[in-house]
């Protein structure tokens, strides 16, 4: 398995420049894990499929999932792609490199913890910040247009949100000087996990069921639904700030009662 990829990053280190698979491969990956991630979910809710999965039983119409897709590719274009280039400086000032060898799996596994644990912290206070008033009416409400998110609403946000709550997810291999391969794994990962956590759907076989603390759709479902002065669940990844914090007490009175319901309703039958 290791020669297979090492053969692989051997072809692309030699037919891309370092600039290009940094920028621009890094821009096609992240587009392409996104959008093939996400667009399912929007199919999903069309057919209505699955339907007993989904978390609230409203529909987006198709207006709102197309506006949605367009100001996705404005936003990446326009945003994401210039801020790739512009950090690409940063990045290798801070050590990051291509090429070969690459680093053991040890390595790529403990720096992505790492930068899970530093994104949670840093993305839990900075969504609180945007939740008081004026940066929520005139910043976040951007992100809180969907009540009823889907895969791809994860990443439809105001501008410069995106600038203030992308900064949790680069400052941990800014810090580190990551391999380039250990940022690609990064980015798919911290893409599938706010693509999931956004899908509408709670699947028998979420993460959320098996790895403890983390989030997923149903734990940010809840903070999309509710008034912003009210929401909670403020987590990124997974949920221990919010546990710290107090601040997913809502969330967890609301299982409780559905326990108790679930239960209540067993003994009936």
């Amino acid at each position: 398995m290791a020669s297979i990829v090492e053969s692989g990053w051997q072809y692309l280190i030699t037919h891309f420049s370092d600039f290009q698979l940094a920028c621009l491969g890094s821009f096609f990956l992240h587009e392409s894990v996104f959008f093939l991630s996400g667009l399912p979910f929007i199919f999903l809710e069309r057919a209505g499929w699955l339907n007993k999965y989904k978390i609230q039983p409203k529909n987006n119409s198709s207006a709102a999932q197309e506006k949605c897709i367009t100001r996705l590719l404005v936003y990446h274009f326009g945003v994401n792609l210039p801020v790739m280039l512009l950090s690409y400086p940063v990045f290798k000032f801070m050590g990051m490199r291509s090429s070969l060898p690459l680093p053991s799996w040890n390595i790529v596994f403990m720096q992505i913890m790492f930068y899970f644990v530093l994104e949670d912290f840093i993305f839990y206070w900075g969504h609180r910040v945007l939740h008081t008033k004026w940066l929520y009416k005139h910043v976040h409400s951007v992100h809180h247009e969907y009540a009823t998110p889907f895969g791809l609403t994860s990443e439809y946000a105001h501008p410069a949100e995106i600038l203030f709550l992308g900064f949790a997810t680069i400052v941990g291999p800014a810090i580190t000087g990551p391999h380039l391969i250990t940022l690609w794994l990064w980015m798919v990962l911290r893409v599938l996990e706010t693509v999931e956590a956004h899908c509408g759907y709670h699947f028998p076989w979420s993460l959320s069921n098996f790895i403890p603390l983390y989030g997923g759709a149903d734990f940010h479902d809840y903070h999309h639904r509710l008034l912003y002065t009210k929401s909670g669940n403020y987590s990124s990844t997974f949920t221990y700030m919010d546990w710290i914090f107090g601040t997913d007490k809502g969330y967890r009175k609301l299982k409780e009662l559905q326990h108790v319901g679930d239960g209540d309703g067993s003994k009936q039958m």
